[in-house]
């Protein structure tokens, strides 16, 4: 597959997304849910972060400073707020709602179902509160998270949904085939996670005596992609931001990096 080829560093570090017009995005957004300090999290924001993963639970050390830092500088800070569980439109309602609350905060920018079919589900009622939501202005972009690609290659082509949130690394690339094609004209964000398929990119597989992926390595891979057009980050502390952060200046990966991490990533994949 084809990698992203751009004129400057400034070009591959940030994007305005069809599903968030006007808000110049870092695309490495943050979630704080593995462990990172306060200091991490406000470290993270003076690197130029903007992006953050907020769910109901596991939120770490992420409320007081973002909290802080949407008080005086809300425009240029985008939130994805997370429901799951999230089986009944009430539960979408009540979820989002009590996000805008405990962030102090009148819009959430993107509101997502989680974990499509395992923790939340796709009906009349919950795609209705979705849709009301944005059209009510407390939520500027709906989504949803899903691991089925092929469900997800059909809400990409037929729904109301502004980004999808898909498992994409290079030991599960199938999103390429099953998800990115059928992508309609009015396009779906494409918002990428588990960058390191749950660290067993980071650890060297039976036979395998090339070098080994970096976290940093992983995240160039997503957002090497044409089709992806932000990734999510879970450090566990400023360090291991920091060394993320620091890989992304690398820009883009080289035709030569993206065949020998496809040949890693199958080699993981078994």
């Amino acid at each position: 597959m084809a990698v992203l080829t751009l004129h400057t560093v400034d070009d591959w570090l940030y994007r305005t997304t069809s599903a968030l017009p006007g808000k110049r995005l870092f695309r490495l957004g943050l979630a704080a849910n593995y462990g990172i300090e306060e200091g991490g999290v406000r470290y993270a924001m003076d690197r130029g972060v903007n992006l953050f993963f907020v769910t109901m639970f596991r939120d770490g050390n992420l409320r007081t400073p973002l909290r802080e830092a949407l008080r005086s500088r809300r425009d240029q800070l985008a939130i994805v707020g997370i429901a799951s569980p999230a089986w009944f439109g009430w539960s979408v309602r009540r979820t989002a709602e009590k996000m805008l609350r405990d962030l102090r905060v009148d819009t959430l920018d993107f509101f997502l179902l989680g974990w499509l079919g395992v923790a939340a589900a796709w009906t009349s009622a919950t795609e209705r509160e979705l849709v009301h939501l944005r059209e009510s202005g407390k939520v500027r972009a709906i989504g949803t998270s899903i691991h089925d690609r092929p469900r997800a290659g059909a809400l990409a082509a037929s729904s109301p949904l502004d980004l999808l949130m898909l498992r994409y690394n290079a030991a599960h690339p199938g999103a390429e085939r099953e998800v990115f094609p059928r992508r309609r004209e009015r396009s779906p964000t494409v918002l990428a996670y588990t960058a390191t398929a749950w660290r067993r990119l980071l650890r060297r597989p039976a036979g395998w005596e090339g070098p080994l992926m970096t976290p940093g390595d992983c995240y160039r891979f997503q957002l090497s992609s044409p089709h992806v057009d932000l990734a999510l980050t879970g450090p566990s502390s400023r360090a291991e931001l920091e060394q993320n952060l620091d890989a992304l200046q690398r820009g883009p990966l080289s035709p030569e990096e993206d065949r020998w991490m496809r040949s890693f990533g199958h080699a993981v994949h078994g």
